[in-house]
């Protein structure tokens, strides 16, 4: 079972040991993977600019989902979700990343650069690609989640 939608974006900030980690490994799995910030660049650029840029690629379907990277995780996160239909989910471990996807229905990986190690990426990954499907007992929650959107 995979993740459905195969073409993903890849932002950071700066370039982590994980970075190159995390599109190596989605580019093994046969994933399409479009990197921006210093993913693409490999030069430090706006940790605001890179989350929001994952959410635009993400909300406007030029992409499947997104994964975006800075230090803590939290501000690509904070500007990721300023993006109406983005659900942007900070995970660092494998747990957190299969229930964002089983109750949350997230399209955006978050993950700290500081501490997630190169392992711990790929176990995060497998956790996230894996888990197809929305818990329907949390359904509802759901599409209320996609009705605050319209606010």
């Amino acid at each position: 079972m995979v993740f459905p939608g195969r073409k993903v974006v890849v932002g950071s900030d700066d370039i982590y040991p994980i970075v190159n980690t995390v599109i190596e490994y989605l580019r093994e799995r046969g994933f399409e993977v479009i990197t921006i910030g210093a993913a693409k660049t490999g030069k430090t650029e706006p940790w605001p600019i890179v989350g929001y840029e994952v959410g635009k690629l993400v909300a406007s379907g030029e992409v499947d989902w997104g994964i975006a990277i800075c230090y803590t995780g939290t501000g690509v996160s904070i500007a990721a979700n300023k993006v109406k239909g983005v659900r942007a989910a900070l995970c660092n471990d494998p747990g957190t990343a299969r229930g964002a996807r089983l109750w949350n229905d997230a399209n955006v990986l978050v993950l700290s650069g500081r501490l997630v190690t190169t392992y711990l990426a790929k176990e995060i990954l497998e956790a996230w690609i894996s888990t197809i499907a929305i818990d329907e007992s949390e359904a509802k929650n759901i599409e209320i989640l996609r009705s605050l959107d319209k606010d």
